[in-house]
């Protein structure tokens, strides 16, 4: 063991704000102030990369007419997509609000430059992918600051990579990831949205760790503890955390 671990009050302080960070659709017009957005993308900048190739780029969109293009399109593929659904679950996607790309002050787009640095990156050859894994990274980054700013952001994901470029002008060789709204909010909820409607369950995460091969169940010591660790201290007594020297805390 070593000590390099945080003092508790910053391990609960970025867990609670894991734990609460939401995909949010509903937000306040207020401006951010460009001190908290600049510490929002510089926690976005300090993300993990393949091979510190930092293959993202933030575009800060707040052109209400250029909004407005973005949310007809978004508002065609959301009418497309529930064809896919049955009858029940159709319409109880077509009651959610899925973005706020009108309401919150400004939006953001996330792209990854797979070019970056050259066709040669430590890392990236065997999985070209790892680009795009690495500019995801950035966007949990941007996502948990904001959260810890009091700052709401929601992942609108239904639109097409091709439109989103013509509209934003966006080079061919450039891959938009994201497409962020990014506002002050009311409230953020205590349970995520589509949890708490009953679209989809929460899965207990004892059923999702796998040991050694897949399909094989964790051994016993670890299982107890899959079963019942805590993160959200506001909601329940968390698991103790544990010194270097391994005393509960």
């Amino acid at each position: 063991m070593t000590d390099h671990a945080f003092p508790e009050a910053w391990r609960r302080g970025l867990y609670e704000t894991i734990t609460r960070r939401r995909d949010m659709r509903a937000f306040l017009p207020d401006p951010i102030p460009n001190e908290i957005l600049a510490r929002i993308l510089l926690a976005a900048h300090q993300a993990g990369s393949v091979g510190l190739s930092q293959p993202w780029n933030f575009l800060v969109v707040e052109n209400r007419e250029v909004r407005a293009q973005v949310r007809a399109h978004v508002e065609a593929e959301r009418l497309r997509a529930a064809e896919t659904f049955d009858q029940e679950r159709r319409e109880k996607y077509l009651s959610f609000k899925l973005e706020g790309i009108l309401d919150a002050p400004l939006n953001l787009c996330v792209t990854c430059d797979q070019e970056r640095f050259g066709p040669t990156v430590i890392g990236r050859n065997t999985i070209p992918e790892t680009a795009v894994y690495s500019t995801c990274c950035a966007i949990q980054n941007l996502w948990l600051a904001a959260r810890a700013e009091g700052v709401g952001v929601g992942w609108v994901s239904i639109m097409e990579p091709a439109v989103l470029r013509t509209i934003l002008g966006i080079p061919e060789r450039i891959v938009p990831v994201a497409y962020l709204c990014v506002g002050f909010v009311e409230s953020f909820p205590e349970r995520p949205i589509f949890e708490s409607n009953g679209w989809l369950p929460r899965l207990p995460l004892h059923e999702l760790v796998f040991h050694d091969r897949w399909d094989a169940r964790p051994r016993p010591d670890l299982l107890r503890a899959l079963e019942s660790s805590r993160i959200d201290g506001a909601q329940a007594t968390p698991a103790p955390i544990h010194s270097a020297e391994g005393r509960a805390q």
